[in-house]
């Protein structure tokens, strides 16, 4: 494995890191005024996202972008680092076209779209005109298993008519939020993986109603999280992505590049969190020390250099794994920095904000925010025990297919007959 970063991803690193600084980072004070006083129409976003495109910094993160579509044609690896440097600012990725849930939906019209579908809806979210919605996610049961949703996706002719109640959907009061992808039930007697499909429902369906705009730990963000109400909803047949009965699959095939994006976003958000404790210990002095000579806040620096680091390497095996052979190949490692990255995230943000002090928990940082995306992030797209459930059993399964493997290498005294007989192992030391 060399993830040394190759001459593409060196330019375009230095060309986005240069436009974050010369344009977006600029702009965040401006940004959260206008959040504050108008909501989610941002004056400057549209001429800040012509500029990006105009320079080649659009649609980073499709491995599988053709030819005359917009954007630059990356590996995973390859956006991995680009990723962590739009992370370090939670509304960047949009300037840029590389924001979730956008990435995750045009992955899967990319791949599973009809062409109808992807004309209608895939080539304006390419072209950064539109924004989109992925609801899955429902208050009543635990969704993070896929078989357990309960909204009904029923065929009444040429039409599919949706009922059930969403929550926690990303993006989708944003007011040039024009689509939502659901996931629901349209046959609950099929086999298990077999009942789910998904479906296409523009936002403006009559009985589509967005109820209200949930708060993650008492904090509302641009990106807003919505309970969606579906009563009687009435679609086209012609809706439906991929397969009826494909519906599990297809969730499969989406979150596994959408999950290893928002690990590498959290990447730069931890490093960001790391630079500002450094420097806030340059300058911040306690009984007559400046903090960075205090032996603590050392081992704050040290302890999250290295942990963002091993972080890092994970999340880049991961992409490289995909890259290889696709996010099955990679599955172990998605699962693993599902659960890593996160906690890592949460390490560092909390050592920064005890070497901030006050105004760590104050708006005057990005702080707080970073530590509330870390949590959340231990829930969205699964919760780590899940994912601890799915390392576990992988390992599990590989120990029985070596079982006695191990075992070699224990020395108890006079045991060694009882231990072959319990391996059913042959019985010949030549002693």
């Amino acid at each position: 494995m060399d993830f040394g970063y190759n001459k593409t991803t060196q330019e375009l690193a230095f060309k986005l890191s240069n436009f974050m600084d010369d344009h977006v980072i600029p702009r965040n004070a401006q940004f959260l005024q206008e959040f504050h006083d108008n909501g989610y129409n941002i004056s400057f976003f549209k001429d800040l996202k012509a500029l990006a495109k105009s320079e080649g910094l659009w649609n980073l993160f499709l491995p599988h972008l053709k030819d005359g579509e917009p954007g630059t044609k990356l590996t995973n690896l390859e956006y991995a680092p680009l990723a962590e440097i739009m992370g370090r600012l939670t509304w960047a990725s949009e300037m840029f076209n590389c924001s979730a849930p956008d990435t995750g939906n045009m992955e899967l019209l990319h791949m599973f779209g009809t062409e109808e579908q992807k004309k209608q809806w895939l080539e304006p979210l390419l072209e950064g005109e539109i924004r989109s919605c992925f609801a899955m996610t429902e208050p009543d049961v635990a969704s993070s298993d896929a078989t357990n949703v309960t909204t009904l996706i029923q065929r009444d002719g040429d039409d599919y008519i949706i009922n059930g109640r969403k929550w926690f959907i990303t993006g989708a009061l944003n007011p040039n939020c024009k689509v939502a992808i659901v996931m629901g039930k349209t046959d609950p007697n099929a086999d298990v993986h077999s009942q789910q499909s998904m479906i296409l429902v523009p936002m403006n369906t009559p009985g589509l109603t967005v109820v209200r705009d949930l708060s993650v730990m008492n904090h509302h963000s641009y990106e807003t999280h919505c309970e969606l109400l579906f009563k009687n909803v009435r679609v086209p047949a012609s809706n439906l992505l991929g397969e009826e009965g494909s519906g599990f699959a297809l969730a499969q095939a989406r979150l596994g590049p959408g999950r290893i994006h928002h690990c590498m976003r959290s990447i730069g958000q931890a490093q960001l969190a790391l630079d500002l404790m450094v420097e806030r210990s340059l300058e911040r002095k306690t009984f007559g020390q400046y903090l960075h000579e205090q032996g603590v806040v050392r081992e704050f620096i040290a302890e999250s250099m290295y942990e963002i680091e091993q972080a890092r390497l994970l999340v880049l095996k991961a992409a490289w794994l995909i890259d290889q052979g696709g996010a099955k190949l990679a599955r172990n490692e998605i699962a693993m920095i599902k659960v890593a990255i996160p906690r890592m995230q949460l390490k560092v943000v909390d050592r920064a904000m005890q070497v901030f002090g006050a105004m760590g928990l104050s708006p005057d940082t990005p702080l707080p925010e970073l530590w509330t995306m870390g949590r959340a992030l231990r829930i969205a797209d699964g919760p780590d025990e899940v994912h601890l459930r799915s390392i576990a059993r992988g390992a599990i399964k590989k120990a029985k297919e070596n079982y006695g493997q191990a075992a070699r290498f224990l020395t108890p005294p006079g045991r060694e007959a009882e231990r072959d007989a319990r391996l059913d192992l042959p019985f010949d030391y030549g002693l």
